[in-house]
């Protein structure tokens, strides 16, 4: 049998299959993973196909602790919380930063007018608005970001009111409400409180399952985790945790939620079905906060004392790598390629 032959040099061939390799992988990541690395007072940029962050954005000589990314990936929004944790003495953060990816750089700002500690920073899932939460007036502003003017306000109703989720029809939100340990359920249409729920003498983030029936938030009281009936506005259950919860989020598929465990070490995997921990994966000292990637096959968390940032495969829970962030690496977004 005849063999075919090549015109092409062998070395010419093996560096195009490397390239198509390298474009699948690309490919397959479509973006980059944002870090917050608060000690550095910077945005980190992590490639996730190399495996390492390649580049930090300076916020300005502040500190900025969440992330978001505008719909086409080009910018990321970065309110300027302070120096200090929530409810804790320090400085009180008054404007959000606004950073072009591809420049790297800061290119917008905008002006809360006076100390708010903002913190986290939401698109509205409909009307492409901009939430942010501002703890010190007790409320979550309303941002136009084509402009970055504030257009309105939604008061919470408690104080430190510190981390929130937005249903998918965007028409409510709930609010993590650290020291009177409490959830507000704001109906963001008409901008104003239905109920304050109860939870603990202390709570700490808070995610929505995917068909927004269940809100989860973590009593830093005790290592178990609310799980809040949507529909009654009430605690359905409580999840027993191996240690005190902090960040979560849910797989796309809604089978699992993903929880950071910091005083354990560990990320605990939530079967959803049964409301009940079925793994837990040990990792770096003091797991913040999670990220699942868009394509539902890899989580991303956070470790804060550690600075790095872990990779977990989903389809097998193990740890594929640990990447090097910078110092108090916290927030996570991403951000896709363009």
């Amino acid at each position: 049998m005849r063999r075919l032959q090549s015109s092409l040099p062998l070395s010419l061939i093996v560096s195009l299959l490397c390239l198509a390799s390298l474009g699948h992988a690309a490919d397959k990541s479509n973006g980059f993973v944002l870090v917050a690395n608060k000690g550095d007072n910077a945005l980190g940029i992590i490639d996730p196909v190399a495996g390492r962050q390649i580049a930090e954005v300076p916020e300005g000589g502040v500190t900025g602790h969440e992330i978001t990314t505008s719909p086409d990936g080009k910018l990321a929004y970065v309110p300027i919380y302070g120096n200090s944790g929530v409810g804790m003495p320090g400085t009180d953060g008054s404007n959000m930063v606004v950073i072009d990816l591809a420049a790297r750089k800061v290119v917008g700002n905008v002006d809360f007018g006076k100390g708010v500690r903002p913190h986290l920073p939401v698109f509205g899932p409909k009307n492409g608005l901009l939430y942010v939460s501002t703890e010190l007036d007790r409320s979550i502003s309303i941002i136009d970001p084509a402009t970055l003017k504030i257009v309105g306000s939604v008061p919470t109703g408690q104080p430190e009111s510190h981390m929130f989720a937005i249903t998918r029809d965007g028409r409510r939100a709930y609010t993590a409400n650290v020291g009177p340990g409490t959830v507000s359920v704001l109906d963001l249409e008409a901008r104003s409180v239905i109920t304050i729920i109860p939870v603990s003498g202390q709570v700490q983030r808070i995610s929505l399952s995917r068909d927004d029936s269940m809100a989860f938030t973590s009593d830093v009281t005790k290592p178990q985790l609310a799980v809040i009936d949507t529909a009654a506005n009430k605690i359905k259950t409580w999840v027993p945790l191996p240690g005190l919860g902090y960040g979560s989020a849910t797989t796309s598929d809604g089978k699992w939620l993903l929880i950071a465990l910091p005083l354990v070490r560990q990320l605990g995997v939530i079967d959803l079905a049964t409301l009940k921990v079925a793994r837990t994966i040990d990792l770096p000292v003091k797991p913040q906060e999670v990220l699942i990637a868009p394509d539902d096959k890899t989580a991303y968390v956070s470790i804060d004392q550690s600075g790095k940032v872990a990779v977990i495969s989903i389809s097998d829970w193990k740890v594929e790598k640990i990447i090097d962030a910078g110092p108090g690496a916290d927030g996570l977004a991403w951000a896709t390629a363009h």
